[in-house]
């Protein structure tokens, strides 16, 4: 019997998989057999020499800069077909800058528009593979966000999304599914991290009584793309150590 996780034989593209839950969901698909690409904002990989969370061996890098509206399709193009593609950019803004016109416009582009334009750019290919995308929101999606207010609403969107294109593209073969991940230690969440007091008020939280990883991330995504969830499309699988019940 063949491995449902053995991706030797395809194409990925994690977009945002420079570094964090992008670059861990990279890295699982990579040690699986898979020819893995990944974006990020920066001109190559060498400017992430400094960053813990980046780890480029075995990965293919393209720059791409998702607020640019037509980069995608210049991305899909240049590239060619993926069997699998991992929609994981993000953005947040901090200091109740969400509230204001341009920190707003900021995260929302980020983190819903530029999530429709990779999705639309790769569609054709993901067609011809009978493929899977994979959507990566958040658990902030489904409650409150008190300090940003962009980052829950594009969430919510990456999320209600999921389903949009599962039901409009099944007929095409492709399956869409999404991860919303709960706290990972990555570099958006080290306002938490680098605080003790609040790292630990998280970890009392959640009934696991840890934080999440890139690679808890990379497990689902695994599952998502495998043929062990070929029955499974529209979906947000929520990867948080029970945080949220």
């Amino acid at each position: 019997m063949s491995d449902p996780l053995d991706f030797s034989q395809q194409r990925v593209l994690v977009v945002g998989g420079s570094s964090g839950i992008g670059n861990g969901i990279a890295h699982g698909f990579a040690r699986r057999g898979a020819e893995v690409h990944v974006t990020g904002t920066r001109h190559d990989e060498g400017d992430y020499l400094e960053n813990e969370d980046s780890d480029f061996t075995g990965l293919s890098y393209h720059r791409l800069d998702v607020t640019d509206r037509s980069a995608p399709d210049a991305l899909a193009a240049g590239i060619g077909v993926m069997n699998v593609v991992v929609l994981c950019q993000g953005a947040v803004r901090y200091g109740r800058e969400e509230f204001e016109r341009e920190g707003w416009d900021a995260v929302v582009d980020v983190n819903l528009n530029s999530v429709m334009d990779c999705a639309r750019a790769f569609y054709p290919g993901l067609a011809e593979k009978g493929g899977s995308l994979i959507i990566v929101s958040s658990t902030g999606a489904f409650h409150a966000m008190i300090g940003n207010p962009a980052y829950g609403a594009s969430k919510a969107g990456a999320a209600s999304l999921v389903g949009s294109l599962a039901q409009a593209w099944a007929k095409d073969g492709i399956r869409v599914n999404g991860i919303a991940p709960g706290f990972v230690a990555t570099k958006m969440t080290r306002v938490t991290t680098d605080n003790e007091k609040r790292r630990q008020g998280v970890i009392e939280r959640v009934p696991l009584r840890r934080m999440g990883t890139p690679e808890d991330m990379a497990g689902a995504a695994l599952f998502l793309a495998s043929p062990l969830a070929s029955y499974v499309t529209g979906q947000s699988l929520i990867v948080d150590g029970g945080l949220s019940l």
